[in-house]
């Protein structure tokens, strides 16, 4: 047992160290064959001997833990925003206030990269990771330290057991992985992420660590908030000290004194940007000394030490060739212009989007047209204007088709919307990303079913809609390319399981217009079966509570097509199940909108949650004046005050469980 434990520590040990080399350091010493062989050996062991497994474990990377909901966190130190200043005067300004609040001539300043991601805080005791927050309001933020332990290049453990440290960095998407995510949303039919910066926070405030684990999320880390057993007393020297620990610290940080110096290496930094892996937007400027920064102080919100110099979205010029139409899984039509390619934020661009018809008129944008290309949060590329003075009369006016570039039938735009589309189910520009929706994890989680699988059987016509999966066998999935027969067993499997996901599921993955996971849920509960949706009036639809006149309209014209009432008919003959269960048949709290805040005696915040919404309720993340009620429990933070100051109903626990009984 002892020489299983101590294998168990030098694997820790060993896989730590090679993890921080790779992730860290950028100069991995051994090939990923090698360290994949170690990591399987120590799941191995640490299976094998639970005991031994610790919570700094190389193996606890992985995510798993599927949360109930975040917690509240209280910052004891303030993590506070920056004030930004846009211009050389500005600069200057904040050299001149920090100079004469210090009484001096000279203020050796330290100047950094600001990286566009998300802010966290670090928590260590004893050298080993405890938890990890977002920055919230900068008083209360959120416990995400099952996400942030998927990072991999956050140390578990510090070469130094320090008694207690707690440091500030920045999460982000490298660029690379950022483009590698939207392609693979796109392909399912999901939203796309708008930049790197979205696609982070959004990462890190997944309830299944799973998935974060999965989006290749980095970090720098650039404070020092709070330390016991060192003394610091330069900023410089303090991002050293955390680089000594095992953290990656903010790159490029360099002291520099006078403005002129200060703004040499802003431009230097600017120019850089398109050449880094990962999006900056600017660059940080910071008092180095701690005993000046004292001196300075800080206001409610802003420390007067530093300040963000924010840089300009950049933008080039490029030949308007083209403009290409793109059908969506919804039938949306999406002008792309095509272009001349030209080397903006670090890449090659040649298509950017046109957003719809009324943008084009609006900005007058002719194909042959110089125009200007940006891209949205550095990673979009879009045309943001028309250089109208360099137009030679040989530009030519677009105009939408009347029937659709895939399929040819007619296209159509509601009244009062932007968007133009084909409604044609039988749509070929559709038809995969129609079937990747129906099979995703948020619709009927086919496991094994992904887009790669679904293209094979869409060209070999064993499928043309949804229904057609359930008529799939095991012969014709073993023969597919990379397709075994342990692999077409567990998809018949997945398959066959996936029939009991009830009616909201059936209405979410059908991919009905409009129509997201929360509306098939409401439209299940209220309709109990498909045959009573399917018979169901426009008006009788509209008048449910959260629905409306649009959602009613596209319900009603979706179960009216003959393709749709086939597929539905042949879901139906595989057994796929067409009822909801979870009926709701109280509307006790019918129209109530609540917000749940601070820890419930009995009742986790999913538990009471789902309790709310099954007497017909709605629990908002957030206090407006639209809040009915916000039910508080233990360590309630900033959502009870602002409850307060706008007078809004405080449950406790024992208030909302006499409410959901029907007793006030």
């Amino acid at each position: 047992m002892d020489t299983q434990k101590q294998e168990i520590e030098q694997l820790q040990q060993r896989l730590t160290q090679y993890n921080y080399e790779y992730h860290v350091l950028d100069s991995p010493t051994i090939s990923d064959f090698e360290y994949d062989a170690l990591m399987r050996r120590l799941i191995e062991l640490e299976e094998a001997h639970p005991e031994f497994k610790t919570a700094d474990s190389p193996t606890q990377r992985v995510g798993g833990q599927l949360l109930e909901g975040f917690t509240e966190v209280a910052h004891t130190v303030q993590m506070q925003s920056l004030t930004d200043v846009f211009s050389k005067e500005e600069l200057l300004a904040f050299d001149e206030r920090v100079r004469s609040s210090l009484g001096t001539d000279t203020v050796p300043y330290a100047v950094e990269m600001k990286i566009d991601g998300l802010s966290v805080s670090l928590e260590y005791e004893n050298g080993r990771f405890v938890r990890g927050s977002t920055r919230g309001n900068g008083y209360v933020g959120e416990d995400i330290t099952a996400n942030l332990r998927t990072v991999k290049s956050i140390p578990l453990r510090l070469k130094e057991n320090l008694p207690y440290l707690e440091v500030r960095g920045e999460v982000f998407m490298p660029r690379q992985s950022f483009i590698r995510l939207n392609e693979q949303r796109e392909s399912i039919g999901e939203a796309l992420f708008a930049n790197p910066r979205n696609a982070a926070a959004g990462s890190l405030r997944q309830l299944d660590s799973r998935i974060t684990a999965q989006r290749n999320l980095d970090i720098y880390v650039f404070n020092v908030q709070q330390i016991e057993g060192k003394d610091l007393s330069e900023h410089i020297e303090s991002i050293e000290y955390l680089a000594s620990l095992g953290f990656k610290t903010i790159p490029e940080k360099k002291i520099f004194i006078g403005m002129e110096n200060v703004w040499n290496e802003i431009q230097r930094i600017s120019e850089l940007r398109g050449e880094l892996p990962f999006d900056i937007d600017g660059a940080v400027i910071k008092v180095n000394r701690f005993d000046q920064r004292q001196v300075l102080g800080v206001t409610i919100k802003t420390p007067r030490w530093a300040t963000a110099f924010k840089f300009p979205a950049e933008r080039r010029e490029s030949k308007l060739l083209d403009i290409a139409l793109q059908v969506g899984r919804t039938g949306v039509i999406t002008p792309n212009a095509i272009l001349e390619p030209v080397h903006i934020a670090g890449s090659t661009v040649s298509r950017a989007t046109l957003h719809n018809i009324d943008y084009i008129r609006d900005k007058d944008i002719r194909i042959g047209d110089t125009v200007l290309i940006q891209k949205a949060g550095d990673i979009i590329p879009e045309v943001v204007e028309v250089l109208t003075e360099k137009r030679n009369g040989t530009e030519k006016m677009f105009s939408m088709p009347q029937v659709c570039p895939a399929c040819g039938e007619p296209l159509f735009r509601e009244e009062g919307e932007a968007a133009v589309r084909c409604l044609s189910s039988n749509c070929p520009a559709q038809q995969l990303r129609s079937l990747i929706h129906f099979a995703s994890r948020p619709a009927m989680d086919i496991d094994g079913m992904g887009p790669a699988v679904l293209q094979q059987l869409l060209e070999k016509g064993l499928v043309h809609d949804c229904g057609d999966i359930y008529t799939l066998t095991y012969e014709d999935l073993v023969a597919l390319d990379r397709f075994g027969e342990k692999s077409a067993q567990n998809l018949i499997s997945a398959i066959h399981a996936s029939k009991e996901r009830g009616l909201d599921r059936v209405l979410f993955g059908l991919g009905i217009r409009l129509i997201g996971a929360r509306a098939a849920q409401i439209l299940a509960n209220e309709f109990e079966n498909i045959d009573n949706l399917m018979q169901a009036d426009e008006k009788t639809i509209a008048e449910i509570t959260d629905i409306g006149e649009k959602m009613a309209a596209s319900v009603t014209h979706y179960f009216s097509e003959p393709q749709s009432i086939e597929r539905i008919q042949k879901l139906k003959d595989a057994g796929v199940k067409m009822e909801y269960t979870q009926k709701n048949n109280g509307h006790l709290l019918s129209g109530k909108t609540f917000v749940l805040t601070g820890t419930l005696p009995t009742l986790k915040r999913s538990q009471a949650q789902e309790r709310i919404e099954a007497q017909g309720g709605k629990v908002s993340g957030s206090v407006s004046k639209k809040t009915d009620f916000v039910v508080a429990g233990k360590e309630a933070g900033s959502k009870l005050e602002k409850a307060q100051a706008l007078q809004i109903p405080i449950l406790s626990e024992a208030d909302l469980l006499s409410m959901l009984e029907g007793k006030n």
